[in-house]
């Protein structure tokens, strides 16, 4: 793929949606943090509905931390891996305020020594919290990556090296966003929509050609 190819399909995804964001529901970056560390493994739906009990009550590390992991758990416990995310969840409020005054660290090295935060997390935080241009590679946007051609890769890390790289500079801030919601909701795993696809006619995937071969009517 080309760079006026992706720079034509990241323009097309702005158009549709100029200001994509998380799914997830938070109202500060300690709420998002701890919103993506509660969904790995999990949809943002179950997470939101946990969290619109939780935050109300905790919504900062001190308050978490006040909680204890037992009663988080409760709160947490319609969630996947449950007890493992309320361990890693205490641990990190507890260095948020031994280390960080409270606050979320805003540099990738800080994040990634907190309990449960890997680099997709660290990713998702200074993206979505600090507005960084950083790509956290999931599931979908590993898949629409390889789908398109816009940044094909064997594993994530190839794939966001080369996002970071073919990205054109005034999209990266929201290429995360735009990518993940096509891989969603449009892109998805066993049966992509190519008929509702806006960048159809710009992407590499082989299948989407049988398909529209397949389906136009003669005449």
């Amino acid at each position: 793929m080309n760079a006026s190819k992706r720079q034509e399909i990241f323009r097309r995804l702005r158009e549709i949606n100029p200001h994509p964001s998380t799914e997830l529901e938070y109202n500060s970056p300690f709420e998002l943090l701890i919103a993506v560390l509660l969904s790995a493994q999990a949809t943002d739906s179950s997470v939101n509905k946990a969290t619109r009990r939780l935050y109300p009550v905790a919504n900062t590390p001190a308050a978490m931390l006040a909680l204890g992991e037992e009663t988080l758990a409760n709160f947490i416990k319609t969630i996947g891996l449950y007890r493992t995310k309320a361990k890693n969840v205490i641990a990190t409020c507890h260095l948020l305020l031994e280390k960080h005054g409270g606050e979320v660290p805003q540099t990738r090295s800080a994040l990634e020594a907190l309990p449960g935060v890997g680099r997709k997390t660290a990713n998702v935080v200074l993206n979505t919290a600090f507005g960084q241009p950083t790509i956290a590679v999931d599931t979908h946007i590993f898949r629409v990556a390889n789908r398109t051609g816009i940044a094909p890769g064997k594993d994530v890390r190839i794939v966001e090296d080369k996002l970071l790289k073919y990205v054109p500079a005034e999209f990266k801030v929201d290429a995360h966003h735009w990518l993940l919601l096509l891989g969603r909701y449009i892109c998805k795993a066993r049966k992509p929509e190519c008929e509702q696809c806006p960048i159809t006619d710009l992407c590499d995937y082989p299948v989407k050609t049988i398909f529209h071969k397949t389906t136009v009517k003669p005449g």
